[in-house]
Parts: C-alpha cells; sequence; structure tokens
C-alpha cells in the first residue's frame, strides 16, 4: 500500500511540475529553438497516430489517371505548396527553412503515406506545423485528390513535366 502511496505522489508532484513548465511560460516556444527531445518524439508519435485513427476517406478519382495528375500538379503549384514543398526542378523558399517543424520532402512522405492520410492531411491541415487546411482555403475534394495523385508520382516526375504541367496557356 505505501508503495502505490509513493507512486501516486510521484505521478502528483510529475504533473504539477510539468504544468508549471508548460503553463509558467518556461517551455520556450520559439522556432529558433528545436523541440526537446521528448516533446519532438511526443509529437511525431501524436500526429502520425491521429493521421492514420482519422484517414479513413477512399479515393474519389484515378490516382493514375494522367489528366488527374497533370492537375493535381497545376493545383500543387497554385496552392502554394511548392512554397514549403519545392517540386521537380524548383526550390522551396528561403521562409520555409524557419519553419518548425520543417515541411516534410514529399518525395519520401509519398512513399511511406497511404493515399487516405495524404488527403486527410491536405484536407485538414496539421496545427502547430504551418500546413493549412485546403478545405478551410476552399479546395474542393475532387481538386485535392487530383493534389494527392500529384504527390503519389512525385518521385517520378520529371522537370520539364512538371514545368509543362504547370506553365501557364
Amino acid at each position: 500500500m505505501r508503495f502505490l502511496a509513493t507512486i501516486g505522489a510521484l505521478a502528483i508532484i510529475t504533473a504539477f511540475g510539468a504544468a508549471i513548465f508548460f503553463f509558467g511560460g518556461f517551455f520556450n516556444v520559439a522556432a529558433t529553438e528545436p523541440d526537446p527531445g521528448l516533446v519532438n518524439w511526443a509529437l511525431v508519435k501524436i500526429r502520425t497516430a491521429s493521421i492514420e485513427r482519422h484517414a479513413g476517406v477512399t479515393g474519389a478519382v484515378t490516382l493514375d489517371d494522367p489528366t488527374i495528375l497533370q492537375t493535381g500538379a497545376r493545383a500543387f503549384a497554385a496552392r502554394g505548396c511548392v512554397n514549403c514543398h519545392g517540386a521537380p526542378g524548383m526550390e522551396w523558399q528561403k521562409f520555409s527553412e524557419g519553419l518548425r517543424p520543417d515541411p516534410p520532402d514529399l518525395k519520401e512522405i509519398g512513399k511511406e503515406r497511404e493515399p487516405a492520410q495524404l488527403f486527410w492531411v491536405i484536407k485538414n491541415g496539421i496545427k502547430m506545423t504551418g500546413m493549412p487546411s485546403f478545405a478551410l482555403a476552399g479546395a474542393e475534394d475532387k481538386e485535392i485528390w487530383a493534389i494527392v495523385a500529384f504527390i503519389k508520382k512525385l518521385p517520378n516526375v520529371s522537370d520539364s513535366d512538371f514545368k509543362a504541367w504547370t506553365a501557364k496557356p
């Protein structure tokens, strides 16, 4: 019984200390400072679990359709995705280096994530990352699915294809 009381007391002290640390302003929220390892680990785990839990919708378009792919490339460029994530033949904008966490390399993310997960992130955004909700910005689901198609094919898109697909008529 004494052991359980000690564990309970330690839990209360730890919770109180964490509350003082975070709510007392001791946790530095400046983007110039990296998150402590434990905080970074927890944020990544929470983000990944949330995306996996909520991303259950199935595609409304054929992701391999060349027309959808080109529409997605145009939307990717028009919606400003290139600014933070870059694109074939285009570098990220300098300001994206100041975002914390860093914007992910979509060539890698496209391989790792399921289409439904990409759709959910693009549609809903991610709090405290700089990733906006495209739904709140006025993008319809069909446009978001086209962007997903583009991201899934991104590792195989050449600089010249991206330039041709996004050129203004």
